[in-house]
């Protein structure tokens, strides 16, 4: 049995105001650390207006290598995405000392929780795109040998060897993901001329999306309290115990997060085209999160950049239950006239009223068609 990682976390204090706050964000990366695993001893953070070539700064680098010696950690992560020389920068100052980024971390985990061929597909052409740019970096051992018989020549051989092997996979990669494209596609058109209207849930990771499609698809699909255990699509459709006059479907998306990657956006395209086919979005946020608005604004700003903020969109806010004294007014989310209803999830609380607003919401396309 492997013994656990120990995890210093590095982050930056950000003044962007677009942002949820730095220490809320540093807590949200403690929570991707367990979910891989392994074991937050030590967090530290800098006010900087810009990163470093280094990330951080020389004297918070020197209060690193210091808590090497209390805290024993073996990997550092750093809560941004590095560009690949300032990760080559950290790794060459802290030395033996593994160094990862935010993304690698995310990538780490989407790998650990893919389950399906699909799901495996995009995590991996992910992970390629990703490590393309940084393969100079797995060849930094040989820098460190300082020079002499056998550093010169293959080195550099290698490393292009391993850009055109990682090339080739992501070529290979995106012809197998493509294929799923259009057999997703085809699926899609299939359900459209049987007359379902679709809903996609969406929103934060961990807001409860899989909860929500059990309860109202009368189905069993596995919901943890983790982050981002749900990678790939599930669709089902609504129960017929709510005895409306309407065929909908709802699909389960995967979860979206504070600064997600740019290579998992385009990795799991064929997974988010359910989003783009569907005729309603029910956008998921978790009422009892302080940062819930800060989220919900990440998970709006996210379906902009993906050109899917002008769909039909019931806001659903979950998880009442946690609140003794409930008060809807409470909650202040700026719904830009979408329907909007509070709800517990776990406790099946206010589910008629959701479904109330989903049938206007599907009355309102279908008076439009």
């Amino acid at each position: 049995m492997s013994s656990i990682e120990k995890v210093l976390i590095a982050g930056i204090k950000s003044n962007n105001k677009n942002r949820m706050n730095s220490q809320t964000s540093i807590q949200e990366l403690e929570e991707l650390v367990k979910s891989v695993d392994a074991k937050v001893v030590g967090k530290i953070t800098q006010s900087l207006k810009n990163p470093t070539t280094h990330y951080l700064g020389k004297g918070k680098i020197e209060e690193i290598i210091n808590l090497k010696k209390t805290t024993n950690f073996n990997t550092l992560i750093c809560n941004d995405e590095l560009s690949p020389s300032q990760q080559k920068n950290l790794e060459q100052k802290l030395d033996p000392i593994k160094v990862i980024d935010r993304t690698a971390l995310i990538l780490d985990l989407f790998a650990k929780n893919a389950r399906t061929k699909e799901g495996r597909l995009q995590v991996e052409l992910a992970q390629h795109e990703y490590l393309l740019p940084r393969i100079a970096g797995q060849w930094s051992h040989l820098e460190r040998l300082g020079g002499g018989i056998g550093t010169r020549g293959p080195g550099e051989t290698q490393i292009e060897t391993d850009r055109r092997l990682i090339r080739n996979r992501i070529k290979v990669i995106k012809s197998q993901i493509e294929k799923v494209r259009k057999h997703r596609k085809n699926y899609r058109k299939n359900r459209n001329r049987s007359g379902f209207l679709t809903a996609s849930i969406i929103g934060y990771t961990n807001a409860g999306k899989s909860q929500l499609l059990n309860i109202l698809t009368n189905s069993n699909i596995d919901s943890q309290n983790k982050l981002f255990s749900t990678l790939d699509p599930t669709t089902r459709k609504l129960s017929g115990k709510y005895n409306i006059n309407k065929n909908i479907l709802l699909s389960d998306t995967v979860g979206f997060i504070d600064k997600l990657p740019t290579t998992l956006v385009a990795a799991f395209r064929a997974t988010l085209e359910e989003i783009s086919d569907a005729n309603i979005i029910i956008h998921l946020i978790d009422i009892s999160d302080k940062e819930f608005s800060n989220k919900f604004e990440t998970s709006n700003r996210i379906l902009a950049d993906l050109g899917y903020d002008k769909k039909p969109t019931l806001i659903v806010l979950n998880k009442i239950d946690k609140f003794e004294n409930w008060d809807d007014k409470t909650a202040k989310i700026d719904s830009n006239t979408n329907e909007t209803t509070f709800i517990s999830a776990l406790k099946e609380t206010n589910i008629e009223d959701l479904i109330l607003k989903l049938t206007y919401l599907a009355d309102k396309i279908d008076r439009v068609d």
